[in-house]
């Protein structure tokens, strides 16, 4: 006679119990309204409206800042890439084995990760001033803090067992990860890369709100004067940006990692 396993409905359903407690908790903290959604709905009428009408004649004016976004993102997705490579190999318990200093910089990654892109941005524009180098310096740090954390974490899930074997041959550490682990890790980099490369898209049209350059800059100004129309067309491009990095990270995907 097979054993039964123990019924556990009652489980799940004082999770679900504890998850509705802590909704309406936090509803009633923030003062979440649902009211006042249906009551205003007619507000936003003319404005979804225009949305839905995209002002194609405004194309031009927008091509320089889709030009400089794209910049912007490559620049900051090589350059935070390559800086987060060798960062990856110091957090991870299997390619670090000096325990000190790979808790500080595991510490120091927490608080780059910590902080928003955006609040990031608004610092450097202080800083360096309103443009595009805010912008991309504010994005090497944001892809540094994500890039880190999943190789870090890619490299901890490896086969160790080349890596000890180049050690118990005499090899250094750094030797025993460049041969050993590091080609084990490189599709997971190059995915993460990619993955970061379109969130930069994203990203840069957020930061530019704060002055640091591209679409985002572009957008605070339509959207200063309420131009609606001219706000849809540029999140259509948006949109048509991110399908076509998608489509391209795809394909190299395929191509580099099989």
């Amino acid at each position: 006679m097979r054993p039964t396993k123990p019924r556990n409905g009652w489980k799940y359903l004082a999770v679900f119990a504890v998850l509705a407690v802590l909704t309406l908790w936090a509803g009633i903290g923030v003062d979440a309204n649902l009211s006042a959604i249906i009551d205003n709905w007619g507000n936003a009428t003319d404005k979804i409206v225009a949305l839905l009408q995209p002002d194609y004649w405004f194309f031009p004016e927008t091509v320089d800042a889709v030009a400089e976004t794209l910049q912007m993102a490559v620049i900051a997705t090589t350059i935070g890439a390559a800086v987060s490579l060798p960062l990856s190999f110091a957090a991870s318990r299997v390619t670090n084995p000096h325990g000190t200093f790979r808790s500080v910089v595991r510490g120091f990654m927490n608080v780059v990760r910590a902080v928003p892109d955006l609040l990031y941005a608004a610092i450097l524009v202080a800083v360096v001033g309103t443009g595009a180098l805010s912008g991309v310096l504010a994005l090497i740090v944001f892809n540094i803090g994500i890039i880190v954390k999943l190789v870090s974490e890619a490299i901890d899930a490896v086969d160790t067992g080349p890596q000890e074997a180049a050690l118990a041959a005499g090899g250094t550490w750094v030797g025993a990860d460049r041969t050993a682990v590091l080609p084990q890790i490189f599709p997971a980099f190059v995915s993460q890369t990619l993955y970061t490369l379109e969130l930069n898209v994203r990203a840069s049209a957020v930061i530019g709100l704060v002055g640091a350059g591209g679409l985002g800059m572009l957008i605070d100004n339509v959207r200063t004067f309420y131009k609606y129309h001219q706000l849809s067309l540029i999140i259509l491009e948006i949109l048509v940006i991110v399908l076509a990095l998608e489509l391209l990270s795809t394909w190299a995907r395929k191509k580099l990692i099989g």
